[in-house]
């Protein structure tokens, strides 16, 4: 008797746990992004360290590298849910609540979302030194002209030096990911290639539009333009 009410007693609480079911997380543009983003700035880190000839391939991969971020910034107002800044943009009881483990949500988590505006700040200023930088010997930025040499020159310096900050930043948004896959058992990269996660709760991401798409990339294209200096003002 005792064995069997154990037994009834416990099926209501197994049918209570909720199954797991596949959500839309990450939309296409949003991982195309991510994945062009990550290529570009490997083949800058790689063809900054080579230098000589590669550094008009560096100059390339940082105006590739521009462009991304301007595209991420439109499509972080305009994309879809979880791509939307506002969705994910980290605030103190947020971030106490995740801490807490008491945070529900899909999409960035707080200290997630703290990394992803870190690397956007800081690929945003570090192409944009590029821009007017120099490596000492024959190469220049497309905007080198329009600065004094000793701007260029101190432009050059802060350059080099982000790029640590950088690498650094990179290497623990590797180490998070690397903690969340052994230890929490949450394999954030294959959300990023196939767009969809299993999750108990939660409902998918609302598309962003044809229109905002074409907008976010006509917003980017002009930046590099701008940035190639094909505009000038």
């Amino acid at each position: 008797m005792n064995q069997r009410a154990t037994y009834e007693e416990l099926q209501p609480a197994a049918a209570a746990v909720p199954t797991r079911r596949r959500i839309l997380v990450w939309d296409l543009p949003t991982r195309v992004f991510h994945w062009s983003l990550v290529l570009a700035v490997t083949v800058a880190i790689v063809s900054g360290e080579i230098g000589g000839d590669w550094m008009e391939v560096h100059g390339k991969a940082g105006l590739a590298i521009l462009g991304l971020v301007a595209f991420r910034l439109a499509w972080g107002f305009a994309g879809s849910t979880h791509a939307r800044f506002l969705n994910f943009l980290p605030t103190a009881s947020s971030l106490r609540a995740y801490l807490r483990g008491r945070w529900k949500g899909q999409g960035h988590n707080p200290l997630g979302a703290l990394s992803v505006f870190a690397l956007l700040g800081l690929l945003a200023v570090q192409a944009t030194t590029g821009l007017f930088g120099n490596d000492e010997i024959s190469f220049t930025g497309p905007l080198f002209a329009l600065v004094e040499e000793g701007l260029a020159n101190r432009l050059t310096g802060l350059h080099k030096q982000l790029a640590y900050v950088l690498l650094a930043v990179m290497a623990l948004h590797i180490v998070a990911i690397l903690v969340y896959l052994f230890l929490k058992k949450d394999n954030l990269v294959k959300p990023m290639v196939t767009g969809w996660k299993e999750v108990r709760t939660g409902t998918s991401a609302a598309k962003g539009s044809w229109t905002a798409l074409l907008l976010s990339v006509a917003f980017a294209a002009a930046v590099v333009a701008c940035a190639d200096g094909a505009v000038r003002w």
